[in-house]
């Protein structure tokens, strides 16, 4: 699935300037009278959703006639039999485009599981007994952070006062924060004007991209505090642009307009590097994790005290199964989650993690928001709700996770109706076939 953002300058940032938002998408079409499919993703943004579903394609043979009822009662089940694949384990292990795939699968699981129970998934895992859900987690390599048994005494605890905390939930949704206004390509004028409508919206967080000028994001950062004014948050996200000394240096420049936090201001796997930026900016607080490639690093980070926000992202690492490692490693250091969204499904999907948090882990929202962005849910048939800058539980059985059959049918890439139409498109592959 390819949408054609760049054209917009939808999604722009320092390190992607042009992206086409994707998604190499996955469906489990099982034999069970119910009818129930699992749908599942993982986010690109453009050429590499080749590469991806490819990735996918791979993992067939340990998916196909696997009984529908063992595998929604125990997902964790197949995702240690993806990754055990010592195969396919070569090429990672557990990273980069083979651990994103496994996701991709290992969410469609998930997704089917929560239709079967007919509950939306921050449901179904909010409702699982804590053993069950240990049981879910793979703790190799990271039994030095986190044991077996510290996560269900987490779990155990997280059950009190629950049922006022779904109650809340229900009625005020999960708090926000908007990134529409912020994208790197847009103009001052598209900036201070969709940041003053994310105030109205009820907001009270925004985030601009930062990264590529000193100069202009100086001048961009001015123009959004004189909008929105001293008592709305403004987040910037670097996108891992930086060297250690070139982020202290630039997000000190920037401290005048009062930063929340400084997001992927260095490489992901940059854990020491994080460490120096955050003792060095401080307060400006420093977020990372969209790119953070599984549990082992999160775990690194949160040792060494190297960020004050944690951001998981549902279709990066190894799909709901290592989220819920990461959720109880956050919990236990004390470090709030806020997750990466806004690029296709992503805020579909992550919106019940951050709920299933809410209501059976950390058991607040405090300073805990989930990323918005305003365009692509058309395409989903059970799209994210927000309202007042909260985030909508969402009622419908599964992960949110199903495109409409006819965006489908148009935005497939290179032979969906709008691609074969698109005179862009067209040139493009001429220009390949001649090569």
């Amino acid at each position: 699935m390819r949408f054609p953002t760049s054209r917009e300058l939808d999604g722009s940032d320092a390190m992607n300037p042009d992206p086409d938002y994707s998604a190499a998408y996955v469906v489990l079409r099982t034999d069970a009278a119910d009818g129930h499919e699992g749908h599942g993703f993982t986010f690109t943004i453009g050429r590499g959703n080749d590469v991806q579903v490819a990735a996918i394609g791979a993992l067939r043979r340990h998916v196909l006639g696997r009984p529908v009822a063992e595998v929604c009662a125990d997902p964790g089940s197949l995702f240690r039999d993806l990754v055990g694949d010592s195969q396919l384990r070569w090429l990672g292990p557990e990273k980069g485009v083979m651990h994103m795939a496994i996701g991709a699968v290992v969410n469609a699981v998930w997704d089917l599981a929560a239709k079967r129970a007919a509950k939306p998934l921050w449901q179904l895992l909010a409702d699982a007994e804590p053993e069950w859900l240990v049981g879910q987690i793979d703790f190799r390599y990271i039994t030095d952070a986190l044991t077996p048994e510290e996560a269900l005494a987490i779990l155990r605890h997280g059950r009190t006062g629950a049922g006022e905390r779904r109650a809340r939930l229900l009625e005020r949704g999960f708090p926000a924060y908007t990134t529409s206004a912020g994208w790197l390509g847009y103009d001052d004028e598209k900036l201070g004007r969709l940041a003053a409508a994310a105030v109205a919206e009820g907001f009270t967080q925004i985030k601009l991209k930062v990264g590529a000028d000193l100069d202009d994001d100086v001048r961009r950062c001015r123009t959004a505090r004189a909008v929105v004014g001293p008592d709305v948050r403004i987040a910037v996200d670097a996108n891992q642009r930086w060297d250690v000394a070139e982020a202290i240096r630039w997000t000190r420049a920037l401290a005048a307009f009062d930063p929340y936090w400084i997001e992927e201001p260095t490489s992901p796997d940059d854990v020491l590097g994080h460490a120096a930026i955050r003792a060095a900016v401080a307060p400006v607080k420093v977020a990372t994790g969209e790119h953070v490639q599984n549990r082992i690093v999160f775990k690194q980070l949160l040792q060494a005290g190297a960020l004050d926000v944690l951001q998981i992202d549902a279709a990066r690492v190894g799909g709901v199964n290592e989220n819920l490692a990461i959720l109880l490693l956050a919990a236990k250091f004390g470090v709030p989650v806020c997750p990466h969204a806004g690029g296709v499904g992503l805020c579909e999907l992550v919106q019940h993690l951050s709920m299933f948090d809410y209501l059976a882990v950390s058991g607040t929202t405090a300073d805990r928001v989930i990323e918005y962005v305003d365009h692509l849910h058309e395409h989903f048939t059970d799209p994210v709700v927000v309202r007042a800058g909260h985030y909508t539980a969402p009622t419908a059985p599964g992960f949110s996770a199903a495109m409409r059959p006819e965006s489908i049918a148009r935005f497939t890439y290179p032979g969906g109706s709008f691609w074969a139409a698109d005179p862009q498109t067209q040139q493009d592959r001429a220009a390949r076939d001649a090569a």
